[in-house]
């Protein structure tokens, strides 16, 4: 894997970490969520328009993609109502590398070299550890299973769009079909909260919509490394955003320890650097 490749993908952690915080840190988490869905789906709408469309096999994926994204909200907002933010997100990013590495093997024949299984080990070990003592207080059987459930929903995305994007012939138009039909969740989260919509200050409408355009750009990252590199390798190293938002918590936020986080670091770093020489 090139240098490039491998900074694209750190770059796209580290602002998949932003805007993770910014949803840490609102009020009102849903309603949060949703304007990130609908900062997605403004500028989504002005690309579809500019861009060629997809290749129609690409668009299958596109929407299973989305299908699948419904879950996870589902799940996310289930294990946040049944553990805290500080032991759901690990154990739900934590499975992920493994669980992306084994689909891509059995959908797409990609078989990683035991160097590289290594350092998705070491990247797990560091983010179990960056929020080991949230660990050690126990989990319930409900957020675990929450947290399991977005893990994997997170996993079969991650893979669908791996392979719609390889398919779609146009990077920037899969990526824009994908956030447009984030409208979806947009909606949903819309009705559901339509109430207090007209009473939510200026500063919550801004942020949450730039978070959107922060995710957006993040996952495009993403899907462009997937035309270059294994899946599971672009997921392993995508999760080290678990590491920049416990750091980003650690510096802005005054949460947890340094040592044990500069430790889960330490290892992470040690993981994409045995996944980098690997592939």
């Amino acid at each position: 894997m090139s240098l490039s490749i491998i900074l694209i993908i750190l770059m796209a952690a580290l602002l998949h970490a932003v805007w993770n915080a910014i949803v840490k840190t609102a009020a009102d988490r849903t309603t949060t969520l949703g304007l990130v869905a609908l900062g997605q789906v403004i500028p989504a709408a002005v690309m579809v328009v500019l861009l060629p469309l997809p290749t129609a096999q690409s668009f299958v994926y596109i929407l299973l993609s989305t299908v699948v994204h419904f879950g996870y909200f589902f799940m996310l907002g289930k294990a946040y109502q049944h553990g805290d933010l500080s032991v759901v997100y690990p154990i739900a990013r934590g499975i992920v590398p493994a669980l992306v590495s084994l689909w891509a093997i059995v959908l797409v024949g990609e078989v990683l070299p035991w160097q590289a299984w290594g350092g998705i080990a070491l990247i797990g070990l560091g983010i179990q550890l960056s929020s080991w003592r949230a660990l050690r207080s126990g989990v319930g059987r409900s957020a675990l299973l929450f947290a399991v459930g977005t893990g994997v929903c997170i996993s079969i995305y991650s893979v669908v769009d791996g392979i719609g994007v390889r398919l779609s012939g146009n990077t920037l138009s899969y990526w824009a079909w994908g956030a447009l039909l984030h409208v979806f969740v947009a909606g949903f989260i819309g009705i559901r909260k339509r109430a207090t919509l007209t009473e939510l200050p200026v500063r919550t409408w801004v942020i949450g919509l730039l978070g959107g355009l922060v995710s957006m750009t993040a996952y495009g990252l993403v899907l462009y490394a997937k035309n270059f590199a294994p899946l599971g390798a672009v997921s392993a190293l995508r999760e080290t955003s678990v590491i920049f938002a416990a750091l980003i918590g650690f510096i802005f936020l005054r949460e947890g320890y340094w040592m044990r986080r500069l430790g889960a670091a330490g290892l992470m770093a040690a993981g994409v650097a045995l996944i980098g020489l690997a592939v």
